[in-house]
């Protein structure tokens, strides 16, 4: 089963808050016939179009092909939260690949934070960056590393934007009892991940990139002139960058081994009135913890967006009872309120959690697993490429060189696996160890 079609409509964007608020883009053609490129692009998210963008900045001759829509995937379905640094902190940086590639890797994520705000304000996007994400800790001990980790990074990293929380300073934030303190990163923020998504794609455009949808790859055919198909055209090219996530299927096997696609959740309730100033009282994200994050935020028109759950099978379960439950666990008093959208979305995890950057072969880049971190890197990540399609490697290949094993198991059992390992550590939530 195709992932692309398993759980959403061809062409079309699912049924989520995002795409009923978004600003219309008209919808781009279909590839037909063969055409040439520098560069062909697979996929329409941020790290497709963010590379498309630079790309056609820099005046090289880019195609962008899309299975759907652009933003469909992951980009469009997301929490919208543009967190700090890496998806793993700076700790476990260091001891994996020493302080001073662990103090580039911050930088690197202090600059994709900064692409973000800066592309929206450069092309007027219509998107609000709303400063603010606290980090929910439900155990005291989580509290002191989190009060301890943000001594760190000013300490060493000169990073001084996060704010310590106590329990009563975390309950006055998020209207509940359901944690013990944690930390407010004011230099982290949130926004409309759709809008985004579009906003770039709006750019490329205008840079003069051209991208296509409901153009679905099958095939790409590689040496010195890649030659990558769809079933009504074909781009013969200098350099192919898959941009897939966890959508990329079978084009790539070496990547598909250690890129691994599962599923989240998120829904979205009825505007809450003045109810919503007991859920938050200030306009920021929230995420917890949790194994399997929890994730929250006000809308500009004052509905809670609670993303939690997971699953790791190709059908969505039922999202609403998905997600009510983790909902239910943080604000309780919310059990009257209406679900006015409910939709789910297909992300990808690395073993280790950090992106996967790699050329599987000659003339082709790769980015992909972000592991729910994908906002501000997938973003920086589509400008490292299009950097390095142009002879300036530097930052793709230090993250080319960070360790990514394979999922053991293969195909056929990485998924049973992991599903044992969720059920684990979905257990020790439960019981708080």
């Amino acid at each position: 089963m195709n992932l692309l079609h398993a759980n959403d409509r061809t062409g079309e964007y699912p049924p989520s808050y995002y795409a009923a608020t978004a600003t219309p883009l008209d919808p781009f053609a279909t590839l037909r016939g063969q055409t040439r490129a520098d560069v062909c692009i697979i996929g329409g998210g941020y790290t497709g179009l963010s590379a498309a963008l630079h790309l056609a900045e820099a005046g090289l001759d880019v195609v962008l092909l899309e299975a759907h829509r652009m933003g469909f995937g992951a980009s469009g379905r997301n929490g919208g939260q543009v967190g700090s640094g890496q998806r793993q902190d700076q700790d476990w940086l260091e001891a994996a690949v020493g302080r001073e590639d662990a103090r580039r890797l911050w930088d690197m994520g202090e600059d994709a934070k900064a692409l973000v705000r800066g592309l929206i304000d450069r092309h007027a996007m219509p998107v609000t960056f709303h400063p603010g994400i606290a980090h929910a800790c439900r155990s005291a001990a989580e509290v002191r590393h989190a009060h301890h980790y943000a001594e760190k990074l000013a300490r060493d990293y000169g990073y001084t934007q996060i704010e310590p929380l106590d329990r009563d300073q975390m309950r006055a934030i998020i209207g509940s009892d359901a944690y013990h303190g944690g930390d407010l990163d004011w230099g982290a923020g949130h926004l409309h991940p759709l809008n985004f998504a579009l906003g770039l794609a709006q750019a490329a455009t205008g840079a003069g990139a051209r991208l296509y949808e409901r153009s679905e790859v099958h095939h790409i055919t590689h040496g010195d002139k890649p030659v990558v198909r769809t079933a009504s055209g074909q781009v013969t090219c200098d350099h192919v960058i898959l941009a897939g996530n966890g959508y990329l299927g079978g084009l790539d096997r070496k990547i598909a081994a250690r890129v691994m696609p599962i599923n989240n959740f998120i829904l979205a309730t009825e505007p809450l009135g003045d109810r919503a100033a007991g859920v938050l009282s200030r306009p920021i994200a929230v995420a917890d913890t949790k194994f399997v994050v929890n994730y929250w935020r006000l809308s500009e028109d004052n509905r809670l967006l609670f993303g939690g759950g997971e699953s790791y099978g190709y059908r969505f379960p039922d999202v609403i009872k998905t997600v009510m439950k983790p909902m239910l666990e943080v604000y309780p008093q919310l059990r009257d309120v209406r679900v006015d959208y409910a939709w789910g979305g297909t992300l990808a995890i690395t073993m280790n959690r950090m992106p996967c950057f790699a050329r599987p072969a000659p003339k082709v880049l790769s980015a992909s697993g972000y592991s729910g971190h994908g906002v501000a890197m997938a973003t920086l990540a589509g400008k490292m490429m299009a950097q390095a399609v142009q002879g300036q490697a530097s930052g793709f290949d230090l993250m080319a060189r960070l360790p990514q094993p394979r999922f053991p198991g293969g195909a056929a059992l990485r998924w049973p696996l992991l599903v044992a390992a969720m059920t684990w550590y979905s257990l020790r939530d439960r019981l708080g160890v």
